[in-house]
């Protein structure tokens, strides 16, 4: 005899079966910087609070270059999960994103239009949401030590060196360096590009159509000659070469260096690691050759993307719609605090912003920007950092190493199929 199941019992067991099938974890590979955990982990908790169904599990991976690699291969490999957190602008380019990203032109409502440019595929179409704040390419300042020595913001180069050799004088660290994570060696490089600019203001364009070199451009190659003065002047920790990031931050914060020339999400591992010292610290765009150009390279923050390969496409669009929000946006700035302008339309920025923040933003009101050059051309050679920690250690020359990393910047503009190259 063949039994019949109830229709009690039936609706218990759909109802059942939907429950286990409304259950999604969704995976998110990040870096690992602690302001970036630490924001992923206010969202991802929020956002299961509201959507019980949703939970998250986050993997981290290293910095620069290897954290670049295992992005690629993961997304080449359709092994990405469901949403990754991943550098804007030329690095963006690089990944593919028509091929391995899903769409996000949908819930771009809250986006300001600026991040969305530095987030769009070849065909037009938007890829991805902003995590984190609108950063600064320049150099932290040690406060106290400035006071103990008389010393001022520098609006020059020679102003900054000049510093650098009285602070030296003074038994202290003027520089603090952190080659051990390759890719903080190439800021005195990429965060002079306001001064590249303001100096030579074709430079991204015909850069970009093969028409301008860093070797053979004297404003481009001067942030390598900065990199080799600041060497060759003693005015660096004893252990660069091993220092790493987290290093960097301790001795700027804690006054065992007087400077470290940093992008300004580093206010956030400040905050979350020396809460002490965040009002020690103080900010300054990298100076340049003339006082009256003075002014910040900015970066895009990053980006949150969702990989084409995902099986929950349509959750982890949902959860990024909530983080491009107002209400998103507020959980970062609660995790981080201000660390800079965030670029979802009405996210207002606290009044009691750190130091190291009100330094920065009179460069934003006072229009004294430029977008760093990876914002204003797709082109940026893999071997940037590994060049800059040759030049930062005395192993290669600054003239030599802007014209190697022009070969590198030729591979990588052939990767992508640019015209006259």
């Amino acid at each position: 005899m063949k039994l019949i199941p109830s229709a009690a019992l039936l609706a218990a067991f759909a109802l059942t079966a939907g429950l286990a099938q409304a259950d999604t974890v969704l995976s998110v590979l990040a870096d690992g910087n602690a302001e970036t955990v630490a924001a992923l982990d206010a969202l991802t908790k929020a956002y299961t609070a509201a959507h019980p169904d949703i939970t998250f599990e986050i993997e981290t991976h290293p910095g620069g270059a290897d954290g670049d690699n295992m992005v690629k291969t993961r997304l080449a490999t359709g092994e990405g999960g469901d949403i990754i957190q991943y550098n804007s602008g030329s690095l963006f380019q690089a990944l593919d994103p028509v091929k391995n990203l899903a769409d996000l032109s949908d819930i771009q409502a809250n986006v300001i239009d600026s991040f969305k440019t530095v987030v769009t595929a070849s065909d037009g179409t938007v890829r991805g949401v902003p995590f984190g704040a609108a950063m600064g390419g320049g150099i932290y300042y040690n406060k106290k030590i400035y006071a103990d020595l008389g010393l001022s913001v520098p609006k020059t180069w020679a102003e900054f060196m000049a510093n650098n050799e009285k602070i030296k004088a003074a038994g202290k660290v003027a520089v603090a360096e952190t080659f051990g994570d390759t890719w903080t060696s190439q800021l005195f490089v990429l965060a002079d590009f306001f001064n590249v600019q303001a100096e030579v203001p074709n430079f991204a364009a015909d850069y970009t159509a093969n028409k301008a070199k860093y070797a053979s451009t004297p404003a481009a190659m001067r942030g390598f000659e900065h990199l080799e003065e600041v060497f060759k002047g003693g005015y660096m920790n004893e252990d660069f070469g091993a220092a790493k990031f987290d290093d960097g931050v301790r001795m700027v914060a804690t006054g065992e260096a007087a400077h470290y020339p940093m992008l300004t999400f580093a206010l956030g591992n400040i905050k979350q690691n020396f809460p002490d010292n965040v009002n020690d610290v103080g900010f300054f765009a990298q100076p340049g050759p003339d006082a009256a150009k003075n002014g910040l390279t900015v970066w895009m923050p990053a980006a949150l993307y969702v990989p084409a390969a995902s099986k929950h496409v349509a959750e982890a669009k949902a959860f990024l719609a909530y983080v491009a929000s107002v209400d998103g946006c507020n959980e970062m700035i609660k995790a981080n605090g201000a660390t800079g302008p965030y670029l979802i339309k009405d996210c207002k920025l606290p009044a009691d912003v750190p130091p190291s923040v009100a330094d920065m933003l009179p460069y934003f009101q006072n229009g004294a920007t430029a977008p760093a050059l990876e914002f204003l051309s797709p082109i940026k050679g893999p071997a940037l950092e590994q060049i800059t920690v040759e030049v930062g250690s005395g192993i290669r020359p600054a003239a030599e190493a802007a014209g190697l990393y022009d070969q590198d910047v030729e591979k990588q503009a052939k990767q992508l199929g640019l015209p006259n190259w």
